[in-house]
């Protein structure tokens, strides 16, 4: 663990974190545990989660031996996320971090942290913006501590999810500008679930109507021509109309 890490834990013993189940609050809750702080996890559970993603927050709390906190939001009676707009990442953010402090802070933890890192663009994150506005820390991020380096400390703390690749939420594979519903959302997370059963990893079904563009590592194109069939049979029914992205991930 980094000194810059260790004087933040120090700092700052008692803290309340948004555990998502991936790779770096996965880490963090970790590091935290490890310095002797009182960390207290909190997994928001919307309809943009997949069901992996709160299985994996499981069972690492399982390993680390610690309680996961689990947190029910409707997110999608929020007019600003439903609508689907340019910012919606922003409301989004805004609204999960309200609920997860207001919990945290009836439970007595007034410091929240969360796990971004250092190789997170502002640029690419319009939903720090939210972050920073609440006043939520992120000790990665402050800690000069990158993505690279935060997958090789997990691989010595041996926590699976170390080479777990980046997820974003469901609701980014709806095209911006399009309602989003808790229809659209099952429909591509099923349709990636059994995507992934036929070996696929780090892809994403984007959604436009009711059409569907699979973007694919470039690597495993080839997997998409050997299973053209299975594909069709597990997208045809959702889609009208489905489409493969030359532009690899």
């Amino acid at each position: 663990m980094s000194e810059k890490l260790q004087n933040f834990f120090r700092e700052h013993p008692k803290a309340a974190l948004a555990f998502s189940g991936g790779t770096d609050s996965a880490y963090l809750l970790c590091a935290g545990l490890q310095a002797g702080a009182d960390i207290r996890a909190y997994y928001v559970k919307s309809q943009f989660q997949p069901l992996f993603e709160l299985e994996d927050a499981r069972r690492l709390a399982r390993e680390l031996k610690i309680k996961l906190h689990e947190i029910s939001l409707d997110i999608l009676s929020v007019p600003q996320i439903k609508r689907n707009p340019p910012d919606r990442c922003y409301h989004c953010k805004l609204a999960i971090f309200q609920a997860l402090i207001r919990q945290a802070d009836k439970d007595g933890y007034p410091l929240v942290i969360d796990g971004t890192n250092a190789s997170d663009l502002p640029t690419e994150r319009p939903g720090m913006n939210a972050l920073n506005e609440l006043g939520v820390r992120s000790p990665l991020r402050e800690a000069g501590i990158t993505k690279p380096e935060v997958r090789s400390l997990s691989r010595s703390q041996n926590l699976f999810t170390w080479n777990k690749p980046a997820y974003a939420c469901l609701a980014t594979r709806i095209v911006s500008g399009e309602s989003i519903t808790e229809h659209s959302l099952r429909q591509v997370e099923l349709s990636e679930q059994a995507l992934a059963d036929l070996g696929f990893c780090d892809f994403r079904i984007r959604v436009s109507g009711n059409t569907a563009r699979l973007q694919v590592r470039a690597e495993q194109m080839d997997l998409v021509l050997k299973h053209r069939k299975s594909i069709l049979k597990i997208l045809t029914p959702c889609y009208s109309s489905i489409s493969l992205d030359l532009a690899a991930r």
